[in-house]
């Protein structure tokens, strides 16, 4: 446990919600006295969990606590590689259209007095069958339906093959398939509980549901009859147990963390992170010896972009853009802003993590060169005074003033726009800006997720295409990338895609994020995972 006051969490702290958590915590420990506190997770939710019905797994605290508790046909290796889950195997035809899917024939629901005699059953392919026409029924509403917006058809062949028919080539089809939206479900359960599913969850996952007081504590223990094992054929998971508290206020999370009361706290939040690190990302000795940092890249681009259709010349031309890209330290700027979490983007818009970047097509930090292409500028417009506009929310205006005074070292006068996150979204979509801050999430970890922003057809606000950059040979090497089926090539044309992307700079990549997770030092097999998806089934702790 760590022994010294907590200097910055001094703060005034939501006392009522840590006498609240600590009686949780007794609770938990009075309710699960026969267990060993080492086989039990214990971490805290501060966003809340909405639902626990896998359809409506939209925010990261749900997809955390339905992934303990669902599997899909397949499902995202730490490095992004798709592999078997209750699919022991797939083929794809050779036009790219038609996933041909065999399921395993030893998987079987938690068990519920619904399913009969035997209180469970085994999954075939008629359930993935309801379940993907669940998810597609407009009366549930469900904010996952667009999984399946290109799938033609899809139906049991047979009770052990499933097969999917797509409209159009779609490599990144795989990806979407292993998202929590496309979890099997029972309908059994699910019609018999209606709306209240989202309480009552029935899965196939490595946890079964067992107790929720909502805003208070949710309790799952292991699945006795999980169907995966570890590479030594021993049944997983190794806990018995997780425990997720709710305190809403990341301080105190932090705090009981600190204090050995829960087990994990992801993120770098402003309120702790220059406590539990120093400038340039490393853990402060107080917590080394008691605390694991893990980090890793995150599927995350955080950038400035150009309105490529604006009317102001210093927009328009390429010489202000390179200058731009050249005229800033992206090292120091995560130093100094973000305590080293981030990976400075000397790249290109697909981020580090996902197949298809390349560190080898970005801009380096040359403020010599920056200089020179201003007046270049200067000397072919003659406009002695150049000036741009960034326009950027609250949350990242510090990162847009610092380049703005790197900047303004060049020539360019650089003015800076403070505006409401509403008033950008609409702003950027209907291209009334001429600059401005944004980030890209992948929906799905696929580089075509993020090359989809400069495709000609997709232009803003009928699509994510904001920058309105249009390159014929850019959407030639698209459309070539969908029908392309190996791997290998298709991230080829990825990496060229996004160095033609860069070598007309409508955009200008600040930094790429990364996943940070903080673990008491008796927990092991948590890995870390582009897509911050956490995942317990191979979780140990330590007595």
């Amino acid at each position: 446990m760590i022994k010294r006051h907590l200097s910055l969490l001094r703060l005034p702290i939501k006392w009522i919600w840590i006498m609240c958590f600590t009686i949780i915590i007794i609770s938990c420990n009075n309710e699960n006295k026969e267990l060993d506190s080492s086989l039990v997770f214990r971490y805290n939710e501060h966003k809340n969990i909405g639902s626990l019905d896998p359809a409506f797994s939209k925010d990261l605290a749900d997809i955390w606590a339905t992934n303990q508790l669902f599997n899909g046909l397949v499902e995202m290796d730490n490095k992004l590689n798709v592999q078997p889950a209750i699919a022991k195997s797939w083929t794809i035809s050779d036009d790219a259209l038609t996933y041909t899917f065999t399921l395993r024939d030893d998987v079987t629901y938690h068990k519920h007095r619904l399913f009969g005699s035997d209180s469970t059953r085994i999954v075939t392919s008629n359930d993935f069958f309801y379940s993907f026409n669940r998810l597609k029924d407009e009366k549930l509403a469900s904010p996952g339906s667009w999984v399946l917006n290109k799938v033609k058809t899809f139906y049991p062949v047979n009770d052990s093959i499933f097969e999917i028919k797509l409209k159009q080539p779609f490599p990144a089809f795989l990806g979407l398939l292993t998202m929590k939206y496309c979890s099997v479900v029972p309908k059994e359960i699910v019609e018999n509980y209606g709306n209240d599913f989202r309480s009552n969850p029935i899965g196939t996952g490595p946890f079964q549901f067992k107790r929720w007081e909502e805003n208070l504590k949710l309790v799952f223990r292991k699945n006795p009859d999980y169907f995966e094992v570890d590479k030594n054929g021993k049944q997983l998971p190794y806990l018995e147990a997780i425990a997720i508290t709710f305190l809403p206020d990341k301080q105190s999370e932090f705090l009981q963390f600190a204090q050995g009361n829960i087990d994990y706290v992801s993120g770098l939040d402003a309120s702790y992170k220059d406590e539990i690190l120093t400038a340039d990302g490393k853990l402060r000795d107080l917590y080394a010896s008691d605390v694991n940092m893990i980090r890793g890249p995150y599927l995350n681009t955080e950038y400035l972009a150009f309105y490529m259709e604006s009317d102001a010349p210093e927009i328009q031309s390429e010489l202000i853009r390179q200058a731009v890209n050249y005229g800033f330290d992206r090292n120091k700027m995560m130093i100094y802003l973000r305590n080293g979490i981030g990976i400075p983007a000397n790249g290109g818009f697909i981020p580090k993590g996902l197949p298809g970047y390349s560190n080898k097509i970005g801009f380096t930090y040359q403020p010599e060169k920056s200089k020179q292409l201003v007046q270049q500028y200067i000397k072919e417009t003659r406009n002695n005074n150049p000036e741009i506009s960034i326009t950027t929310t609250s949350n990242y205006l510090s990162f847009c003033e610092y380049i703005q005074r790197e900047l303004q070292k060049t020539g360019l006068i650089v003015n800076v726009d403070v505006v409401p996150a509403s008033s950008l979204k609409d702003a950027k979509a209907n291209g009334k800006l001429d600059m401005f801050r944004a980030s890209w999430v992948a929906d799905y970890p696929d580089a075509e997720n993020y090359l989809s922003l400069y495709y000609s057809k997709n232009f803003a606000p009928n699509g994510p295409n904001y920058t309105h950059f249009s390159s014929e040979q850019f959407d030639t090497w698209y459309e070539q990338a969908f029908i392309e089926t190996e791997s290998k090539k298709r991230e080829h044309l990825y990496s060229r895609m996004d160095s033609l992307i860069m070598s007309h700079t409508p955009i200008v990549p600040m930094f790429y994020d990364e996943v940070v997770r903080f673990t008491r030092k008796n927990v092991k097999g948590l890995g870390i995972n582009p897509i911050n998806l956490l995942e317990l089934k191979h979780v140990k702790k330590a007595h």
